[in-house]
């Protein structure tokens, strides 16, 4: 049986667009002997799956893309767009691919935000145990227009990094991405927890940069993020990146307290 539950199944046009672009530059995916990346749980229509093919065969022209979900009407109806490179099947968390394959990149966005915290770990286990030597599991959440979006990049081995990604036109403060965290972390926004820490700086230095907004708020945010890193915060990510609204930190600087799954190599 399908591990899992049921999801509202709430999708959209370019919702995801931003993990999307982040996941091109993933190392694996071009090294992959044979490029498969799993879109799990897609919602109510096929919508996000045929994106991500789209976007990821921009950098990988032969990458397969399998949509899993545990709704079976929804698999049904998906299975209408299917084409070459594309297909769909009925799954969840054990991720079931044909031959037994091992993913090369599972995403999972805006899946676990209907589960308790505490079951967060045992599915990102049984997710990256499905995944390639080097493989990836990236998990996170954004919000409805795909504006304010955060994700947890976990390898076998344990997580390495948590990713930041904001629109900057009309920007009021960084720390809105407190109600997209991952699971893992949305309710770790408080005193005490590291990533409550870093949303606080986040929203310090995007204050003390503001008279950079005179030339444009991609300036500002990558003054914010080499501000954070002057502070010792483990930014990863350059001017590139920064100026999409984006950077990434290592998932030590940020895990929960109690967290017990170790750190894995980022390199």
């Amino acid at each position: 049986m399908p591990i899992g539950s049921v999801t509202r199944g709430t999708t959209g046009t370019n919702r995801l667009r931003r993990v999307d672009r982040w996941m091109t530059q993933l190392p694996v995916l071009r090294t992959s002997e044979r490029a498969l990346v799993v879109d799990l749980g897609f919602g109510a229509s096929a919508t996000t799956t045929i994106e991500l093919h789209d976007r990821l065969a921009l950098v990988r022209p032969d990458v397969e893309v399998v949509g899993i979900e545990i709704d079976p009407a929804r698999v049904e109806l998906a299975a209408r767009s299917a084409r070459a490179g594309v297909s769909f099947r009925l799954g969840g968390f054990e991720v079931p691919l044909p031959g037994g394959r091992r993913a090369t990149v599972i995403r999972a966005l805006n899946v676990l935000r209907q589960y308790d915290e505490a079951q967060v770990l045992g599915h990102w286990r049984r997710m990256a145990a499905r995944l390639e030597p080097g493989g990836s599991l990236v998990e996170g959440t954004c919000d409805e227009i795909g504006r304010v979006a955060s994700w947890v990049e976990v390898r076998e081995a344990g997580p390495i990094g948590l990713t930041i990604s904001l629109r900057l036109v009309g920007l009021e403060r960084p720390s809105i991405v407190a109600e997209r965290l991952p699971k893992a972390l949305i309710h770790r926004n408080v005193p005490g927890e590291p990533v409550h820490e870093l949303v606080a700086a986040l929203d310090r230095h995007w204050q003390l940069n503001a008279p950079l907004s005179a030339w444009g708020p991609s300036q500002r945010f990558i003054a914010t993020a080499k501000g954070l890193a002057a502070d010792g915060w483990p930014v990863r990510g350059g001017v590139r990146r920064f100026r999409l609204g984006e950077l990434t930190v290592d998932w030590e600087a940020v895990a929960p307290r109690g967290f017990d799954w170790p750190v894995a190599d980022a390199r």
